[in-house]
């Protein structure tokens, strides 16, 4: 299968640069939850990949811990590999673990190379501590860097701000994948951290996160606008559908700054609400 039903766009999704990778990608990326984390929905998975493909998605991401979904990427993108920025992550802490789990991304996704390769969901001081001490996951990280096996490394997480500003502090990171919603400024907010780290040493900023898990009722193309006005290379977001994608991808195409006043209007409008929407920290 070739894509699904493909919405046709009035303007084609716009790219920002991603950091220093040198790469230009579509301002909305396609996450591997929803309907690509789960099992033996293959020809759902074929459909929404190849139509992000087709309405210019650039810029693709999943996860070892994701269910199915390293593995439906493989089965979609076929020959299309190359017209995807491919992106997954790690959870394990320690060298062995991460290229372990290398080698069962590399193969799911049936590709010699990731483009970008995270370290997943860092927490703690404790988790910070195991991974860039002796034979922790950073040096299995820098090693398949070497071996030309991911271009790119990149850090996640949506618990502690602090602790991945932490990270980017003490290695010079690729990309960062964090949280970016009307919620975040009430309550640890991750782009305040990491902004200005993350701009000294150009590294991408990636937001997730953006719709809250529609927890809050607000329009997803406000939600969206909201996230690509603050200073990200691009969003992530998970579909469950191909309807959903299509709405996303218009969402994006038509894409304008909100106002500052807009931004102060909105982010006033949640802030009641904004620490049960934080759902995704301690």
């Amino acid at each position: 299968m070739k894509g699904g039903y493909t919405k046709t766009m009035e303007r084609p999704i716009p790219k920002r640069k991603f950091g220093k990778t040198g790469a230009e990608l579509t301002v909305l990326g396609l996450g591997g939850e929803g309907v690509l984390r789960t099992f033996g929905r293959e020809n759902e998975a074929d459909a929404l990949i190849n139509t992000a493909l087709d309405l210019g998605i650039n810029y693709m991401e999943s996860a070892r811990a994701y269910s199915g979904s390293e593995s439906y990427y493989g089965l979609a993108l076929r020959e299309r590999r190359d017209k995807v920025f491919l992106a997954s992550k790690s959870h394990a802490r320690d060298k062995k673990g991460v290229l372990d789990h290398l080698e069962e991304s590399l193969r799911n996704m049936k590709t010699d190379y990731l483009d970008l390769w995270y370290i997943h969901d860092v927490r703690t001081e404790e988790e910070i501590s195991e991974i860039f001490g002796p034979n922790g996951a950073l040096e299995g990280f820098i090693m398949a860097k070497a071996k030309g096996l991911v271009k790119h490394i990149g850090v996640s997480g949506h618990h502690d701000p602090a602790v991945i500003k932490k990270c980017l502090e003490s290695f010079d990171f690729d990309a960062v994948l964090v949280p970016v919603n009307p919620a975040e400024p009430f309550y640890k907010c991750f782009l305040d951290e990491v902004v200005p780290v993350a701009s000294a040493k150009d590294t991408a900023i990636v937001g997730m996160k953006v719709y809250m898990k529609n927890l809050f009722q607000a329009p997803k193309r406000l939600l969206l606008s909201y996230a690509l006005t603050q200073p990200i290379s691009l969003a992530v977001v998970g579909c469950d559908n191909v309807e959903q994608l299509n709405e996303n991808a218009e969402a994006a195409s038509g894409f304008q700054p909100l106002k500052y006043k807009e931004v102060q209007r909105f982010t006033q409008m949640v802030e009641p609400y904004a620490r049960q929407l934080q759902y995704y920290k301690p």
